[in-house]
């Protein structure tokens, strides 16, 4: 699969620009590759969905502060197609119907977009979000997961589907706006007459009226019922992350397109691993004599047991590395490491054997602090470390 390219590359614009610029510039862009327009280019289709993808990121205040904080993986990491939805499932009319208005009666493809170009069309509807919580362990983030979770949430009713007529039978225009969902209103002013449009009282901006409402779902065309949904996590996400599933939330009453699925990361804490950024670090705690004598022991790392090698003499205060043994980068960047702080434990009690061996050697030069000029202090070591 092709790697997916930045959205502000995608619609030509700063990082910084304005909604209206956004706006303008996917305008241009849907214009340019619309298919319709293109019918000898193949690719003019794709161009097309990709600018529609990118604007419906950017467009959304929300949707974009989590895309410039986290980049794709934050607006689509959890459903295997676009946050956006037109790469994993919306069709031309979906991207016609939800962005259509932003070309108004200048538009070339006046009866596509926004069917009828004015916007007086009925708009195809959305349903709400959804929002849940998702705790992962440090393993899970490290690596990537796949998790399968039960979501309450409306989806459309089988029985009807979707339309709230009984077995699904046909509906009849709405008489007061025509099957628009909307009604006009001409006012005369002493500056002309003044068009304003508004949602139809009769049908409820529906279009449509139903004669014998359906016994499943009392004529909602939904129902509310647990689904299993499979949540393909990516490595490297944090606490407080936000991703983004196309079309897994609630479906709107009498079809339309169903909202998002939002899943919010909470990390578990590790008893033994801490995290910071990518990197991982434990704090490993040695006996005066294994870091005078050296030794080799097992440490825990997100993968499992590794064993290591202390040197003798190691110093308190050291900070070994484990390469490649901490978290995958969001981004894809590699993986972080594994640092090991040496803590030398001083021990509390002795026997009165204990002691006098001590006794014996506190006086022999091996045991006399003897700093090198190239030791380092511990804000330098973590320096070397983190920059």
């Amino acid at each position: 699969m092709a790697k997916k390219r930045d959205f502000y590359e995608v619609l030509g614009v700063d990082r910084g620009a304005s909604a209206d610029e956004i706006k303008k510039a996917y305008r241009k862009l849907a214009i340019k590759f619309h298919p319709d327009k293109n019918p000898d280019d193949p690719s003019a289709e794709d161009k097309f969905k990709e600018a529609a993808e990118a604007y419906s990121i950017l467009s959304d205040e929300s949707k974009r502060q989590r895309y410039d904080q986290y980049g794709h993986a934050g607006v689509s990491g959890a459903g295997g197609g676009g946050a956006g939805g037109f790469s994993g499932g919306f069709s031309m009319d979906d991207i016609f119907s939800q962005f259509g208005d932003i070309f108004g009666d200048s538009s070339p493809f006046g009866d596509i977009f926004g069917r009828g170009g004015g916007g007086g069309g009925r708009r195809m509807k959305k349903g709400s979000d959804l929002r849940i919580k998702l705790k992962l362990n440090l393993e899970e983030i490290a690596n990537g997961v796949e998790k399968k979770i039960k979501v309450k949430r409306h989806v459309t009713c089988n029985t009807c589907g979707g339309n709230g007529a009984k077995n699904g039978t046909s509906l009849t225009n709405c008489g007061s706006c025509n099957g628009t969902g909307q009604v006009r209103k001409v006012v005369s002013t002493m500056l002309g007459q003044m068009v304003s449009t508004s949602t139809c009282p009769t049908c409820n901006g529906d279009g449509k009226i139903i004669s014998e409402r359906c016994d499943s779902c009392a004529g909602e065309g939904r129902l509310l019922q647990d689904d299993l949904i499979t949540l393909n996590i990516p490595g490297g996400v944090a606490e407080g992350m936000q991703l983004s599933m196309s079309s897994k939330g609630n479906v709107p009453p009498r079809g339309g397109i169903a909202g998002d699925l939002l899943i919010v990361i909470e990390e578990e804490e590790d008893s033994q691993l801490k995290r910071d950024g990518n990197n991982v670090v434990f704090d490993m705690h040695l006996s005066f004599i294994d870091a005078t004598l050296g030794t080799s022991t097992e440490i825990p790392t997100i993968d499992g047991k590794a064993r290591i090698t202390i040197d003798a003499g190691t110093q308190a205060g050291k900070i070994l590395r484990l390469k490649g043994k901490g978290i995958k980068d969001i981004n894809g960047y590699g993986k972080g490491d594994q640092l090991v702080h040496i803590n030398v434990w001083t021990p509390q009690q002795l026997t009165s054997d204990e002691r006098q061996t001590l006794e014996s050697l506190r006086h022999s030069p091996n045991f006399q602090p003897k700093p090198g000029k190239n030791e380092k202090g511990f804000f330098d070591k973590m320096k070397d470390f983190f920059h």
